[in-house]
């Protein structure tokens, strides 16, 4: 007969889980503290435990990882309030099978994991396999990396669970490719997959995206119009670049989120939405809300789970078989010499998966078929001693400096009156001198970040829009 561990300091929960155990003809035994569970000698004797996240005079993450080495074939499930999904999350790293989340909202659930589990029994290795089987129908590349597999493996876990996910991850390392692995895996997977970039879109044609609108809200609001969240109820809405949204829109992001209400544009009437959100972001939102440019609250609600891509540079031995699967997709027959392939191994790829596809494209595009691709036939950035970019404006750090001490001894020349000039004129080469500065600070950004312009957006605080305003190239 199977024998399943309860540990719950909650006498009416253990006494239902035992209870529904027995219906079902196996064995409980229920310890409702740390010690109590002390008192049991023998843990290989367990299928199945269930494991509380919070007992009075014990962590059960404690508990977790105690059973991992007395039984480590257990599987076990902890429990969890949705205040502490993310200490569940944990446990799933430290070994634990799964989490459901108290109170009990659906019996046949936990019926049917407690089934699961017990038949899978000795060995998991099927469930451990399904994960890559998804990935492999979807065209998802996890490779030989051992972090890969690992967010994978936790993606698949936590894509049934009715719960936010928040993706970060760099430009190009697949947080899209993520986000449709997740919703394949749910339960949702027969519901549409909706993706909008909130980057890509003015504030007012966002909001009109997301919430839909009535008919006369804006001029061309000919007819009343669904919004992402209507259409996604059954679904998953994806929420790209999160952190591009403005603090406006941020409002009624986080009322959808608490609520699963919202108002189309124009209307009065107060629509519900059941989407799943999966949100993510190339930046780091804890960093974007210390500069006031993201709500905290907001942060607070999307953040349940949070899963971080590894960048490329971080998987040097999955390039290898990257380079021989964007060859095969592409159809192309030349192949890299090993000098070569060292090469795209030790490069850093800022700009990841993307970029690295970009190079094998353009590198097959000029050579002939079948050729052998040596490291001379690399772009520039690869080959060099250096891996710096090409783009890294070097003038204007030394000139304006004496650029603006000539503009603060003019300034100060008219303020003592050694010099005539009316205010406006004044305060026109002001206004020149502030455009100069800016253009002048973003250069010099720029010329230390190597001519990166993500990177240099994010350290001035400003969008890639507005250093091309800046730099006059808008």
């Amino acid at each position: 007969m199977k024998h399943i561990l309860i540990v719950e300091d909650e006498i009416e929960l253990g006494r239902f889980l035992s209870r529904l155990i027995e219906l079902k003809g196996f064995k409980s035994t229920h310890v409702k503290s740390g010690d109590e569970l002390d008192r049991i000698s023998d843990f290989s004797s367990f299928q199945l435990a269930f494991i509380d996240v919070r007992l009075p005079d014990r962590n059960g993450i404690d508990v977790l990882k105690m059973m991992k080495r007395q039984a480590p074939h257990c599987p076990c499930v902890v429990m969890t309030g949705y205040s502490t999904v993310k200490i569940a999350v944990d446990a799933i790293k430290h070994g634990a099978t799964d989490f459901i989340e108290k109170p009990f909202e659906d019996i046949n659930a936990i019926d049917q994991l407690m089934d699961r589990l017990l038949l899978d029994q000795p060995s998991n290795a099927g469930e451990e396999a399904k994960y890559e089987r998804i990935a492999q129908e979807l065209g998802c590349f996890l490779g030989t990396s051992r972090p890969m597999h690992q967010l994978y493996e936790l993606a698949y876990k936590i894509a049934p669970k009715q719960i936010t996910v928040l993706i970060e991850g760099e430009t190009g390392t697949g947080k899209e490719v993520l986000t449709k692995f997740i919703h394949a895996a749910s339960e949702r997977s027969a519901g549409p997959l909706l993706n909008i970039n909130c980057g890509a879109l003015s504030e007012s044609l966002l909001e009109s995206e997301l919430f839909g609108h009535v008919k006369g809200a804006f001029t061309g609001a000919l007819t009343d119009r669904a919004g992402f969240f209507e259409a996604a109820s059954s679904g998953t809405l994806f929420l790209d670049e999160v952190a591009e949204a403005s603090l406006s829109t941020q409002v009624k992001l986080l009322r959808v989120l608490e609520t699963g209400e919202f108002m189309k544009i124009g209307g009065t009437k107060t629509e519900r939405t059941s989407a799943r959100i999966i949100a993510a972001s190339h930046v780091n939102l804890e960093e974007a809300v210390q500069r006031g440019a993201f709500r905290e609250d907001l942060l607070f609600r999307l953040d349940v789970v949070k899963l971080i891509i590894p960048p490329l540079r971080e998987r040097q031995e999955d390039i290898p078989l990257l380079v021989d699967l964007f060859l095969k997709r592409y159809g192309e027959t030349i192949t890299f010499s090993p000098d070569a392939l060292e090469l795209l191994s030790q490069y850093d790829w800022p700009g990841n998966m993307r970029e690295l596809s970009n190079v094998i494209r353009r590198t097959a595009a000029i050579s002939s078929e079948g050729a052998v691709i040596t490291p001379d036939l690399l772009p520039v950035r690869l080959t060099g001693q250096t891996k710096s970019f090409p783009v890294a404006p070097s003038v204007e750090p030394v000139r304006f400096p004496d650029e603006w001490n000539k503009f603060s001894k003019k300034v100060m020349d008219i303020y003592n009156g050694q010099e005539q000039r009316s205010l406006d004129d004044v305060l026109s080469l002001i206004k020149k001198m502030e455009k100069r500065t800016a253009a002048a600070l973003i250069k010099k950004s720029l010329h230390e970040t190597a001519g990166c312009r993500k990177e240099t957006a994010q350290k001035l605080g400003v969008t890639q829009r507005r250093i091309r305003y800046y730099l006059n190239e808008t």
